[in-house]
């Protein structure tokens, strides 16, 4: 059974960068068509960040484009680079792993927080 690992969210101030990796571990049965970043406030529905398919070709959230650029260091692996952050980026990230066959594949999510 694969599994999915966030790392690098933290605290920072509006106007600073972070970096999230997302790295995928065990067997994966079937093809990845892609993978990629969600985030979720508090009270709030998870919304689209920033996808990447095997092409490499990259889909981004209207509110994060320009700002973020998520690339794929290779098959079991995603990073997510975050710039200009704003206090509405607040909130838990979640890496997504999208594969030809079974369910979507979830991280367990990893706190981004932007002061003001």
């Amino acid at each position: 059974q694969a599994q999915l690992r966030e790392s690098g969210g933290g605290l920072v101030q509006a106007g600073g960068s972070l970096r999230l990796s997302c790295i995928s571990s065990g067997t994966i049965s079937s093809a990845i068509n892609a993978m990629g970043w969600y985030r979720q406030a508090p009270g709030q529905q998870r919304e689209l960040v920033a996808l990447i398919g095997r092409d490499r070709t990259a889909n981004y959230g209207d509110s994060v484009k320009g700002r973020f650029t998520i690339f794929r260091d290779n098959t079991k692996k995603v990073s997510l680079q975050m710039s200009s952050l704003k206090p509405e980026d607040t909130a838990v990230y979640y890496c997504l792993l999208q594969r030809a066959t079974g369910p979507d594949l979830w991280g367990q999510g990893t706190q981004v927080t932007v002061s003001s």
